[in-house]
């Protein structure tokens, strides 16, 4: 059980490091968590069940290309005559499109050598921040400027803020009339007895709209229009996308027992951990800069749809080799409750080479000639070791090539393993009813 069955998948996970065998009283054993995996299994089965009704379109989406055909359409209208895209969107409106713009080189210093400087800029404003924002707009060229609004319900405050001064800075440029050909809006269709803020008011402006998949919400959405249109932008394959993703569903419809399926397993490890053990604490660290991203994208995930009715465990994003001279410290010798996943790409044998001579001046003879691919990897490994030695359940997932097939399964592995994961902690992964007060009460304050 420790290696899970991903044998068709781009990814391997290894649970090892949770296990008893590996961390003795600190982790796991085989009854334990064998008992969360059999809790596990009727939600599966459903799970299995929703994916041939449709009920959970998540599920259904890889299949779909149409949506695909569409975006990179509107996308090419909009990109033309354009040097930098502006992506307004919170939430998972923002952090799916940037963790699949990172994989191909976004907000990367020189593109982690794969950035296509032949496409226009791509910039995400996510947060809403005064000086930010005016700084974005004054000194722009306008002309050669492209927005992109993205909210699921039209009615996220930051993105109407941010969409409503992006106009009037184009009015005020005078630009008013090339509005239709410098904006694009994502948000649900119009419904009866539904105000939809975003469409209303880019609809009376001609802007022209994409719409948004109404039964798959923002941190789940990461597969639909709203993340691959900033891949595309970017240059990646959508379809390659969604494919790598139903690979992991179609893992799903093979497993007879939750054993068999990585995101099962994942999801029993957490839960086991925290229940079992007094886990409070998850860390999602990858070795890769491509991966940033995907750790907050991760941790806005899991705590949005876990952290309800006093349930849910942390999650802190961290990216290594760099964290293991900050945020380590705090894993390995503080308080013991956290549990760590590890995301390795492959490595080895890349990136230039240190100077033999040099490294003999400079005291570390032993990287003479070593890759900078090399010493990640080694530090890599090295640090699942050491956790296992500190007693600290350590979780790993072995990537051989960070492509589109390999993000779309990370990124359907990991919302599959939270569903799970609230399904056995009994609590609906999908609402979000903390959040959705103080937008409440956010109006309030600023109606007054």
């Amino acid at each position: 059980m420790a290696t899970s069955a991903t044998d068709q998948l781009a990814y391997r996970q290894d649970i090892t490091g949770c296990l008893s065998g590996t961390l003795g009283a600190h982790g796991l054993d085989d009854p334990a968590l064998s008992r969360w995996l059999d809790r596990l299994a009727p939600t599966l089965a459903a799970l299995t069940e929703d994916y041939r009704t449709g009920r959970l379109p998540l599920l259904n989406i890889p299949e779909e290309t149409a949506d695909i055909d569409e975006a990179s359409a509107a996308l090419g209208r909009l990109s033309q005559g354009a040097d930098t895209i502006i992506f307004f969107g919170t939430g998972g409106s923002g952090l799916g499109g940037q963790t699949l713009a990172q994989v191909a080189g976004w907000n990367i210093s020189g593109g982690a050598g794969i950035y296509d400087r032949t496409r226009p800029r791509t910039r995400f404003f996510d947060n809403l921040d005064a000086a930010t924002l005016a700084s974005a707009l004054e000194g722009r060229d306008l002309a050669k400027t492209r927005f992109i609004a993205i909210s699921k319900s039209g009615g996220t405050t930051e993105t109407l803020v941010q969409t409503i001064t992006a106009l009037t800075t184009l009015k005020n440029a005078g630009l008013e009339a090339r509005i239709p050909e410098l904006f694009l809006g994502v948000t649900e269709p119009a419904r009866p007895g539904t105000t939809n803020g975003l469409r209303a008011l880019l609809s009376s402006l001609r802007v022209p709209m994409l719409d948004h998949h109404t039964g798959i919400g923002g941190r789940f959405s990461s597969l639909t229009n709203v993340g691959l249109l900033p891949a595309i932008a970017r240059g990646l394959d959508a379809k390659k996308i969604r494919a790598g993703a139903r690979e992991v569903v179609d893992a799903m419809r093979a497993a007879r027992h939750p054993r068999d399926f990585a995101p099962g397993v994942g999801a029993a490890v957490a839960t086991a951990l925290a229940k079992e053990k007094g886990i409070r604490t998850i860390v999602m660290m990858p070795y890769a800069d491509r991966l940033g991203r995907f750790a907050d994208w991760f941790v806005q995930l899991w705590a949005e749809s876990l952290g309800k009715g006093g349930e849910g465990t942390a999650p802190i994003p961290a990216i290594g080799p760099v964290d293991q001279h900050s945020q380590l410290q705090l894993f390995m010798d503080g308080p013991p409750e956290f549990y760590l996943t590890v995301i390795r790409a492959r490595t080895a044998g890349s990136g230039p080479v240190v100077d033999p001579g040099m490294a003999k001046i400079a005291g570390v003879g032993f990287l003479a000639g070593k890759s900078v691919g090399d010493v990640v990897d080694a530090q890599a490994h090295a640090i699942v070791e050491a956790l296992g030695r500190a007693g600290r359940p350590v979780r790993t997932i072995d990537v051989d090539r960070l492509d589109e097939r390999t993000i779309g399964a990370l990124l359907m592995h990991f919302m599959i393993e939270t569903i799970l994961a609230g399904r056995l902690l009994g609590i609906d992964p999908f609402d979000q009813p903390a959040v959705e007060l103080a937008k409440v009460l956010t109006r309030e304050r600023l109606s007054r």
